[in-house]
């Protein structure tokens, strides 16, 4: 199995077991919400823009809002345990190229909004995957950070830059999972240690990172 395929099962049974009311880091979604929303960029490309674009937002949440009507909980866990779909399943290499990283955070985003969780020991080639994303996408991932940001990663791998040139710098280090976190704007909720100007840190822990 793929670890796009690993992290699509392991949140589809996590869905199950906590059922459609449980918080999410993704604000103001549960995991009903959260279900709609995987369904609806597989299945649903026509809705899909705004996710990303705010001025087809309404749009895109009327569409969640009507697979939720439609499918009901457990019906859209068994279409996002079912995946991949639509281009995902189409076009060779999009599922891991993509689906990769997006079912890794939105499992971390069901596991760490419970009250009780620890950071998983991810796979070594897992590792090798994020710190390659993360050097390749720091730009996108932090364009809109407000200070410098130098990404260290325990176990080696060296060093990547990123956010604001000539600006205060913060030292972000984790493995390369927990800096993925942070990069996607899990900040809060991801194990790593900040060095740098107090307000620096404060300003970055705040910034809305991701793509």
């Amino acid at each position: 199995m793929t670890h796009a395929g690993a992290e699509r099962a392991a949140l589809g049974d996590l869905f199950v077991q906590l059922g459609p009311d449980a918080p999410t880091l993704c604000e103001g979604w549960t995991t009903f919400d959260l279900a709609a929303h995987l369904v609806l960029r597989e299945r649903r490309p026509d809705a899909a823009g705004g996710i990303a674009l705010r001025p087809l937002a309404r749009y895109t949440a009327s569409v969640q809002e009507s697979l939720k009507a439609r499918h009901g909980y457990a019906g859209l866990v068994e279409l996002v345990r079912s995946g991949p779909a639509g281009l995902y399943r189409l076009v060779p290499g999009a599922d891991s190229a993509v689906n990769t990283l997006e079912f890794f955070v939105h499992h971390e985003d069901v596991r760490r909004a419970q009250r009780v969780w620890e950071p998983r020991e991810l796979p070594a080639d897992l590792e090798e995957i994020f710190w390659k994303r993360l050097r390749t996408g720091r730009r996108l991932f932090l364009r809109r950070s407000p200070v410098g940001v130098v990404l260290h990663r325990i176990g080696g791998g060296g060093v990547a830059l990123g956010g604001t040139r000539d600006a205060p710098v913060v030292e972000v280090t984790g493995t390369a999972g927990e800096l993925l976190l942070f990069c996607f704007g899990r900040q809060s909720h991801a194990k790593v240690g900040l060095t740098g100007p107090e307000d620096a840190v404060a300003r970055l822990m705040d910034a809305r990172l991701g793509v």
